[in-house]
């Protein structure tokens, strides 16, 4: 299958960028090295083309009543200019997809979905669209830049007149930016490093990046790969479908009841709210190494005896603390902090204790 290109994939390649298969897509993965790349967003601030994330538009007066059906999260709690996270339940107790969802206004609303998953997400609610809400998957017309890190309001301050000081956490606006009308940008954030999110149309691309780069220049902005988006997502023991996430993975395992809102029914919800009643056998946990070692997906993890209770889900050496560092579904009485464990690398049983998250 022939592999899709984001509209800056020549712009990516003069940068030098080294790009990988990821999603059906060619992305950009570094631009130096995962390191400098992290820890520039940490310390000051960078851009991703993120353009392969999937945008569906839902409208209409039976565009809520479709959300509520088959979200997990409350979107009734919504009001114009919010947005949340939430996950799509499957009916076997897994999860189609995490994603989040913007309410544009009282008719109209923006789902943000992974683009590994964009056309099952779409058969998905499509499939569960019997009330007739208007759909349309918008996917390849906008493209999505993230400006992340401490130093990036004042990076993007001098292309908008919005002060970007008052969009607040899981909050966006719709104005101008970098010369162009009807921007959506919104503050929710991958890298738990703050900034923002722009939505631009495909068109407009490449202007927007450029001015970005150009008023960043001055605050060191650099380019940023999916390497370090994934180091900082795992820092912050954030959730990447296809590794923490998948349709098996049950959301009150995964942590993830806090957008589950049983106020009202949406699919599984009676099974899922027996499971979180019964309480769950294992939990989505974090853990760092004490020997010298990285964890990565799918390594075996044992117990002091030697027996093995889980697979690590995420993991990777941590550029802001210079250790390795993991998730791992656990079982319930070993996801207590400072449990001892041991990751299986390679032929070596090396040690590790659970901690809290976030790492960082």
């Amino acid at each position: 299958m022939e592999l899709k290109k984001v509209a800056l994939d020549a712009v990516h390649r003069e940068l030098g960028a080294k790009m990988v298969e990821f999603a059906g897509y060619e992305m950009p993965v570094r631009y130096s090295s995962d390191k400098e790349e992290h820890l520039r967003v940490r310390e000051k601030v960078g851009i991703f083309d993120v353009s392969h994330m999937g945008e569906f538009m839902v409208e209409g007066d039976k565009a809520l009543d479709l959300l509520q059906k088959v979200v997990s999260n409350d979107v009734s709690r919504l009001h114009d200019g919010k947005a949340m996270y939430a996950y799509l339940p499957n009916d076997q107790g897994g999860v189609v997809d995490d994603l989040l969802v913007y309410r544009i206004r009282e008719d109209a609303y923006m789902l943000v979905v992974n683009a590994s998953n964009i056309e099952k997400d779409w058969e998905w609610l499509t499939k569960h669209n019997t009330m007739g809400a208007e759909m349309r998957n918008v996917s390849d017309e906008v493209s999505l830049f993230a400006v992340q890190g401490p130093l990036a309001q004042e990076a993007l301050q001098s292309l908008t007149e919005v002060d970007l000081s008052t969009i607040k956490f899981y909050s966006f606006v719709t104005d101008s930016f970098a010369g162009y009308e009807d921007i959506i940008i919104s503050a929710t954030g991958y890298t738990g490093a703050g900034g923002f999110e722009l939505y631009v149309p495909r068109e407009a691309s490449e202007k927007v990046w450029k001015a970005i780069l150009e008023a960043g220049s001055s605050f060191d902005i650099l380019p940023i790969g999916l390497g370090a988006r994934d180091t900082l997502r795992l820092e912050k023991g954030y959730c990447l479908y296809g590794n923490d996430l998948n349709d098996q993975s049950c959301p009150m395992e995964a942590g993830l009841s806090w957008v589950t809102k049983f106020s009202k029914d949406f699919i599984n919800s009676e099974n899922l709210k027996a499971r979180k009643e019964k309480g769950v056998p294992r939990k989505l946990t974090g853990f760092k190494m004490l020997d010298k070692g990285i964890p990565r997906a799918h390594y075996a993890i044992l117990n002091q005896e030697g027996e093995t209770i889980g697979e690590v889900s995420s993991g990777g050496l941590s550029p802001s603390l210079n250790i390795g560092i993991g998730m791992a579904y656990l079982p319930k009485e070993m996801a207590q902090e400072g449990t001892p464990i041991q990751i299986q690398i390679r032929n070596r049983s090396l040690k590790a204790e659970v901690v809290k998250m976030p790492f960082v």
